[in-house]
């Protein structure tokens, strides 16, 4: 019998190692899996390259895995605003690294990677800084630049619902990167809010399929 429900945000991000390539869902903190990333500060895994949309707000979730000194290099498009100052700092000390990618290079790299798509030409980029050393094209009279998917050894996501199987669905903007970062990794994680029987999910609004999900924990909604 499939059961791919995990007892615990423990048990659900046991085993992933020092050095890993981890994506993490959320835009902001909207759909950001913080259950599953104060599990991972708790796991002690380092060395980690991180994907995510943005370099953490204030204290806590992504800021939080950064503060505790457990990122090397982090894969985002947009690391500085009012409240990053973890990353800030960490960055103007040279203790982190980053790749600045366009959000949507960022989205269409995790999406070619789940895909099984070699590389894409983008116009996105192209005569800046974020274009050097990358193959350049003409095509129809337009320059483009050549983007690489992006690989994770593991995603940490954010949904809804979801069943034993793995099936997901979201919440509304929630949903953001969730369904390509699922595709794009060995192992794909997923904390939800409820957990439902299946059949419960009307296949049709579906969005993650159980295929790209290999653990599902339920984490209770906090009241506000």
């Amino acid at each position: 019998m499939i059961d791919k429900i995990c007892p615990s945000v423990e048990a659900a991000v046991a085993g992933i190692r020092d050095g890993a390539t981890v994506m993490i869902g959320g835009f902001g903190g909207a759909g950001q899996p913080g259950e599953l990333i104060a599990a991972l500060i708790e796991q002690g895994a380092r060395e980690l390259v991180i994907v995510n949309n943005n370099a953490g707000n204030g204290d806590f979730g992504l800021a939080a895995l950064l503060k505790a000194g457990r990122v090397r290099k982090i894969i985002c498009s947009f690391p500085r605003q009012t409240d990053s100052h973890v990353f800030d700092a960490l960055y103007r000390a040279g203790q982190i690294e980053l790749e600045l990618v366009p959000q949507g290079n960022l989205a269409e790299r995790i999406r070619a990677a789940g895909a099984g798509i070699g590389g894409f030409f983008t116009p996105t980029g192209y005569g800046t800084p974020l274009a050097e050393g990358k193959e350049t094209r003409e095509i129809n009279g337009r320059m483009y630049v050549l983007e690489h998917p992006i690989h994770a050894d593991v995603a940490l996501i954010k949904a809804e619902r979801g069943d034993r199987w793995g099936n997901l669905t979201y919440r509304k903007t929630a949903r953001n990167f969730g369904p390509i970062m699922a595709s794009a990794a060995k192992l794909s994680i997923a904390s939800v809010h409820e957990i439902v029987a299946l059949g419960q999910i009307d296949p049709e609004t579906v969005v993650t399929p159980g295929l790209f999900v290999q653990r599902v924990v339920c984490v209770p909604r906090v009241a506000a």
